[in-house]
C-alpha cells in the first residue's frame, strides 16, 4: 500500500478530488456564515487537525481547518480566530501551522502526549515569541473521564474570554468517548454538549454567534453518532437563522 506520510495516511483513487472536497465543503459552510445565512455550520467529515502546511499526516490529507483560518484572514478580514479541540489526538496540524501567530487562540484537551499519537501538545508548549501565551495544551492520563474533562474546563473558557476572538472553531473528535479502539480516555456524550453549550455562549458573547464544528477522530461507529448527535443538538437548539 501507498502511503502519503511516514505510515498512517494511505493513498486511494480520487485521493486529491475527495480530501479536496472536505475543503471546499468548509470553505462553502464559511461563505453561509460571513454571508448571514446562518450563524453555525457542522461538519461531521472535516476536522482534519493532523495535516501540516507541506505534508499529509494521521489519516489527514489537507488540514480544512487551517485553510478557514487563512481564508478568514485574507477574504474576510478577520484576525482573532479561537480553535478549540477536544479530539482524543492532539491537534499538532494547527498548533504548529500557527504556533508563532498570535492571533490564533489555540486550547486542545487531549490523552497525555506520551501514550498517544502524535505525541505532541505538552503543556508546556504555549505558544512561540508574540504568541507566547495564546496557546493551551491540557494533557488528560489515560482513563480520564468526564470529570477529569468537567475539572478542566474552566481553564479553557477562561482562555478565551482572555484573546476575546472573533470567530470560533470546534474540533470535536469523539474519539476520547469510552470504547473507542485507538485511545485510552472514558467520555461520555456529555463532554460534547458541554463543549458545545459554552462554545456557542462564548461565540455569541464575542463572535456575533458565528462557529464552525468540524467532525474530527472517532472509530467506533455508535459512539461518533452519540457524540455528533450531541454536538449537533446544542448547534440547533441554539441557532437563530439571520434574518
Amino acid at each position: 500500500m501507498s502511503l502519503l506520510d511516514a505510515g498512517d495516511t494511505p493513498v486511494f483513487p480520487g485521493v486529491y478530488r475527495t480530501s479536496a472536497h472536505v475543503v471546499g465543503a468548509a470553505l462553502d459552510g464559511l461563505a453561509r456564515i460571513m454571508n448571514g445565512q446562518c450563524l453555525r455550520t457542522m461538519q461531521p467529515i472535516g476536522g482534519l487537525h493532523h495535516a501540516g502546511r507541506d505534508h499529509a499526516a494521521g489519516f489527514c490529507v489537507f488540514n480544512d481547518m487551517g485553510v478557514v483560518v487563512e481564508t478568514l484572514r485574507r477574504e474576510y478580514g478577520i484576525q482573532r480566530v479561537a480553535y478549540l479541540d477536544i479530539d482524543v489526538h492532539h491537534g499538532d496540524g494547527i498548533f504548529y501551522a500557527f504556533e508563532d501567530d498570535p492571533d490564533l487562540i489555540f486550547a486542545d484537551i487531549h490523552q497525555d502526549s506520551r501514550t498517544l499519537y502524535p505525541g505532541t501538545g505538552r503543556e508546556d508548549e504555549t505558544g512561540k515569541g508574540r504568541a507566547k501565551g495564546t496557546k493551551l495544551n491540557i494533557e488528560l492520563r489515560p482513563f480520564s473521564g468526564d470529570a477529569e474533562f468537567m475539572e478542566s474546563w474552566p481553564r479553557i473558557e477562561a482562555h478565551f474570554e482572555k484573546f476575546k476572538p472573533e470567530f470560533f472553531i470546534f474540533q470535536c473528535g469523539a474519539d476520547g468517548l469510552r470504547g473507542d479502539p485507538l485511545a485510552q480516555l472514558r467520555y461520555s456524550p456529555a463532554v460534547h454538549a458541554h463543549a458545545t453549550q459554552r462554545m456557542v455562549m462564548l461565540a455569541d458573547t464575542f463572535a456575533q454567534g458565528r462557529i464552525m464544528a468540524f467532525g474530527g477522530g472517532g472509530y467506533d461507529r455508535t459512539n461518533l453518532a452519540r457524540a455528533w448527535s450531541a454536538v449537533l443538538a446544542d448547534l440547533v437548539g441554539n441557532n437563530v437563522q439571520a434574518g
